[in-house]
Parts: C-alpha cells; sequence; structure tokens
C-alpha cells in the first residue's frame, strides 16, 4: 500500500512536469506568434545556395548564373546581399516559362517571372518582354516602365519625370529600378530596397502593410490580398485573381504636404500611400491622375479618369457584368480574406482597372488597344472600356 502510494506520487510529479514542460513550450509559441506573428507565414525556405551564394565562386566558375544567356542583366556577380542573381536576374529569366523554378522543386522555389515569352500568357503583373520586343507585337519603350535592368537600349530617353507627377520628380528616366529609392518594390530609400523581405514574407491577405514584407507583393504601405493557389500569381479569371484595395472617394491631397505620400519611421521618410491603397501607391509617382482636386472634383464630368470610385449600379453602367472579370479588375473598399468571384455595387476602379504594373504589349501599360475603342461599334464590347462603359459601345 505504501509502494504503491509513493509510486502514484512519483508518477504524479513526472506527469505534472511533463505537463508544465508542454505549457510552458507553448507558451513561447504563443508568445513568439504574439511578437512576431509573421513567422508562422509563407516565406522563402530549402537550401540557401539556391539563391545566395557566400564568394560567387565554385570550382573556378562564377555562382551568379540566373538569368537568361545573353541577355542584358546577365553577369557574372557578384550582387548585393549575396544573391545569385539581380532582380530580373531571378524574376527576368528570359525563358518560356512565367513561372521558373530554381533548386529543389518546392512551393518555395516557384519564382514568379516579369520577363519571359510563355505563350499561354503573362502575369498580374505585365511582361517587360513586350518592352523589348520579344514577346508581342514589338519593342517600344512606351509598352511599360523602363527599369535599367532592361539595358541601356530600353532606358527611358523621353521623359526625365514621372507622367501626372504631383510634384517635381526629376531625373527619373534613366534611374528606375526594381526596389530602392527609384524603384517599387521594397523600402523606397536608397539603403532600403527589399533586404528581409523573402525571409519574411506574408502571402494571401496582406491587411497590416506595415512592413515592406507584409505588404501586398512588397509593395511597401500597400494592402490587398495575394492569389497564391491555383494560378498563383495571376489574374486568371473570377475564381482565381488578385484583390486590390481601394476607397470608395477620390483622395484630396495636398501636394505641397509630405504627410500625404510619405510615413516617417523614425528616421526617414518612407514614401507610401497613407491611406495604403493600390491606386494611392501608384499617386506617390502620378499623383495628378488620383488626387480628386486633379481629376476635376468629385462628381462627373472628370477632367482626368477618376479612381477610388464606385462602378455605380446605373446608367451606362446598369448593364455590367457583375461576374468578376480578370482583364478589368476592381478595387475592393476592404481587404479581403479570400477570393470574391463576382463584383458589388461598393467596389471601385483603379489604375490597375485599365493598366498593368511592368508592361503590356499596348501603349502606357494598357490592358487593350484603346485606338481599338469605336464608341457606337456594337461588338467591340468583349473588352477595353466597354466593359464599365456598356451603354457607349
Amino acid at each position: 500500500m505504501y509502494e504503491y502510494s509513493v509510486q502514484k506520487r512519483v508518477d504524479t510529479k513526472k506527469g505534472m512536469r511533463k505537463h508544465t514542460v508542454i505549457l510552458l513550450f507553448a507558451g513561447i509559441l504563443l508568445l513568439i506568434w504574439y511578437r512576431f506573428p509573421d513567422v508562422a507565414c509563407a516565406k522563402v525556405t530549402g537550401r540557401c545556395d539556391n539563391c545566395h551564394t557566400m564568394h560567387n565562386s565554385q570550382g573556378g566558375t562564377a555562382m551568379a548564373t540566373y538569368g537568361a544567356a545573353g541577355s542584358a542583366w546577365t553577369g557574372a556577380g557578384p550582387y548585393e546581399s549575396l544573391t545569385r542573381g539581380t532582380c530580373l536576374g531571378c524574376h527576368g529569366m528570359g525563358t518560356n516559362n512565367k513561372i521558373e523554378t530554381i533548386g529543389e522543386i518546392t512551393s518555395s522555389s516557384e519564382i514568379p517571372q516579369v520577363y519571359h515569352t510563355d505563350p499561354s500568357g503573362d502575369l498580374a503583373g505585365g511582361n517587360f518582354a513586350y518592352i523589348t520586343g520579344v514577346k508581342g507585337s514589338g519593342a517600344s519603350d512606351a509598352k511599360g516602365h523602363n527599369v535599367k535592368d532592361l539595358g541601356s537600349a530600353f532606358q527611358e530617353d523621353t521623359l526625365n519625370t514621372a507622367p501626372g507627377a504631383a510634384h517635381a520628380i526629376t531625373n527619373f528616366g534613366l534611374n528606375l529600378t526594381c526596389s530602392g529609392s527609384r524603384g517599387c518594390h521594397g523600402i523606397r530609400v536608397s539603403n532600403g530596397g527589399l533586404r528581409g523581405a523573402h525571409h519574411s514574407n506574408t502571402d494571401g491577405q496582406c491587411n497590416s502593410a506595415d512592413k515592406h514584407y507584409n505588404s501586398y507583393r512588397f509593395l511597401f504601405g500597400t494592402k490587398g490580398f495575394e492569389n497564391m493557389g491555383t494560378y498563383k500569381y495571376q489574374n486568371y479569371d473570377a475564381t482565381y485573381h488578385n484583390e486590390y484595395y481601394g476607397l470608395t472617394t477620390p483622395v484630396d491631397y495636398d501636394t505641397t504636404s509630405c504627410t500625404k505620400c510619405h510615413i516617417w519611421d523614425g528616421l526617414n521618410f518612407l514614401v507610401a500611400a497613407v491611406d495604403k491603397t493600390t491606386s494611392g501607391f501608384c499617386a506617390t509617382c502620378h499623383g495628378n491622375f488620383h488626387m480628386r482636386n486633379q481629376i476635376g472634383g468629385a462628381t462627373s464630368p472628370f477632367t482626368r479618369h477618376p479612381t477610388d470610385i464606385i462602378i455605380k449600379d446605373e446608367g451606362e453602367y446598369a448593364a455590367i457584368n457583375r461576374t468578376y472579370n480578370a482583364h478589368a479588375p476592381v478595387g475592393r473598399s476592404y481587404v479581403p480574406s479570400s477570393i470574391i468571384p463576382d463584383v458589388s455595387t461598393s467596389d471601385v476602379v483603379t489604375c490597375l482597372s485599365c493598366h498593368v504594373a511592368h508592361a503590356s504589349d499596348y501603349p502606357d501599360l494598357l490592358r487593350w488597344d484603346y485606338s481599338s475603342m469605336i464608341a457606337g461599334g456594337g461588338g467591340s464590347g468583349s473588352g477595353g472600356c466597354f466593359i464599365c462603359h456598356t451603354q457607349k459601345d
């Protein structure tokens, strides 16, 4: 009886210690999640040498190998952060695949391509290959944003400031980059860029956007929902597409106030849309095409096409097909937690309703040929302006 009681107390103490350890471990995990909520989210995984090289040398051969042979951005390195390629070296390999893989084949080794010849279509951001002419109807600087990694032949030689700039942004023409102070992705200061973004990446619903890694597609300060499931990175159809965040009323920006396009982080004024919308992000460079005091007031008739304005269910818009059209993406007045297959009367027009971000086969990054939009044509309404302006077809 005594031996049984002693053994029972010993077993009980062991069990209590075991449960204490489990609870302590669970508490630590909860604390980590609470303090760093994004550590459990999707990020780059796999072998470090998929993306990095310590000394850019192995067996006498340079390890900076990514990029299509002969392309303007394929070099020998070394590159910043010990990476094996530049932005376009990894994301613009020039192959016939819009999603490429490196190293072992896992979901994290799939790299979206912004320069490719894939005949099946492009990713949501468009394709820089239309600028150089390796895809599409012919080379043209006017088809996209002219990032300097495309090579000197395709750098901007016409404009010296962003079209529709709300204030003077000079010397922009030859210096566009993917990230950094002259780019779109990451922290937009000279010593910023994308450092740490791939290793801390949040995908799916990006509803915080207070860091570059938890912002929509690393566009610092921009909210949205990233399609990472079937047809990832694409606006494919009503079921599979990205979701963009917008407002229901155009913004009144004071172009003399830095706080409308910049956020102070204690060290720098970081470029970002204070309202965290897709169009607001574009407006950090193209403000006159977005601000209410520039587009001509809060109501029609406008002097410039408005953004962040509701797609009404009346007048010429009454006949809009309310099934989501991936050829004319809309903005939501909130950041959804999943993909929505239809268009409601609270959804809005954004810059990306008509344009792509990188480049298209049409001038000004348009999603369609603007010159073929013929009012009263009766039959051309399968796309373009007539997706929304149905009565004008």
